[in-house]
């Protein structure tokens, strides 16, 4: 076994993903026989004691399909949200019941975005999940369809479990689908072959990635796929990419599917959630001098470096930063509404705090809730 799989027998805090195809039938609804498979490796991963995991499942839309008459995913929101609420109450039921074999308690959590890039939030999200596997339970995590509308989607679960992976500190995200890894072209066609492992971008730069898989009850493919792989590492944590069939040997550390090294340093900051799950409501122009300030000193953004105002925002939404020329330099959680930013604009704090009252005496985006955009 070679050093890079032996990390992966040594992680004891695993973030598991797996995909709709993996657990559904291509016409909608839960096939038990592949739950009940992926339960009984997982429960076996974590018989001894010594290994904590949290499942990010998707599959609550899918699993709603069949029984209110659909033959696809919808298109539309509405009849998704419908989906997802019919279906996730069908998902973690059987979980429920598959895991109880081994005598383990599921714990539900579902989340959106919006749950994890404003601080407070963030905080409750982590402590809710660690006290679920302090006391043994194992959390089984998906986006909240029901509720989560098209601004505080994540939009897939890759991304989603990468998050995780970086929220409960996990030391492993294996990432299960209905390919046994990431190929150099498409893998029906001979002679592709599989990516054993990447250690960076330059690894996979010749490397066509696919798109969603025929059955049409997944939303991701293998393009968000390597992009959570691309977070995760960047975060600090090594990746597996194989199919839910080949699930024991990812986690035994076998040479199955794709492993993406750990290419940054580890990090509990939350920002990583605003730069990658937030989608930013407005955006605020800056003037040179607080471009410079903001992406080489870590300053706040201050009234008197905003040029404009752009977009309907209200406190604590996600903006972008942009500079004079468009250019993207930051997001942030803003401390104003869109409508009060105008009167700010180019004056300083201690101005305004004369003039409007000490509330105004502060940053429009303090630099705690601020994230420097790559590039």
């Amino acid at each position: 076994m070679s050093a890079a799989r032996q990390s992966v027998v040594d992680a004891r805090r695993i973030v598991v993903k797996v995909g709709s195809s993996s657990l559904t039938t291509a016409a909608g609804g839960l096939d038990a026989d592949r739950v009940d498979a992926l339960v009984d490796v997982l429960a076996k991963a974590r018989s001894g004691g010594e290994k904590e995991i949290v499942l990010v499942s998707s599959g609550a839309i899918a699993a709603g399909l069949s029984p209110l008459g659909l033959r696809r995913r919808p298109k539309d929101l509405a009849r998704q949200q419908a989906a997802a609420s019919v279906g996730q109450g069908l998902l973690v039921a059987r979980y429920t019941a598959s895991f109880a074999r081994y005598g383990i308690r599921v714990g539900q959590v579902l989340l959106t975005s919006d749950d994890t890039s404003r601080r407070a939030h963030y905080r409750n999200a982590y402590r809710t999940l660690d006290q679920l596997l302090v006391m043994g339970a194992l959390p089984v995590v998906n986006e909240n369809d029901t509720v989560a509308t098209d601004e505080i989607r994540f939009g897939d679960n890759d991304r989603l479990a990468a998050l995780v992976a970086h929220l409960v500190r996990a030391d492993l995200l294996v990432l299960l689908s209905d390919v046994d890894g990431l190929y150099d072209g498409d893998p029906s066609l001979p002679g592709t072959t599989r990516v054993v492992e990447v250690r960076g971008p330059e690894d996979i730069a010749h490397v066509s990635i696919g798109s969603a898989g025929k059955a049409g009850v997944g939303t991701g493919g293998m393009v968000t796929k390597v992009e959570a792989a691309r977070i995760a590492a960047a975060a600090g944590i090594p990746v597996v990419l194989t199919s839910a069939s080949q699930a024991a040997d990812a986690l035994a550390g076998r040479g199955t599917g794709t492993l993406f090294h750990a290419t940054g340093r580890r990090s509990a900051d939350r920002l990583l959630w605003l730069q990658h799950a937030s989608t930013p409501q407005g955006h605020l122009v800056l003037d040179d001098g607080a471009v410079r300030a903001v992406t080489e000193r870590g300053s706040s953004l201050l009234p008197a470096g905003i040029a404009a105002v752009e977009g309907e925002f209200v406190a604590g939404d996600p903006v972008e930063l942009r500079s004079a020329d468009g250019r993207a330099v930051a997001r942030g959680l803003v401390n104003f509404d869109a409508k009060e930013l105008p009167r700010l604009l180019g004056r300083s704090t201690r101005e305004l705090a004369r003039e409007l009252g000490p509330a105004y005496e502060r940053e429009v985006v303090h630099r705690d809730d601020l994230v420097l955009l790559e590039g």
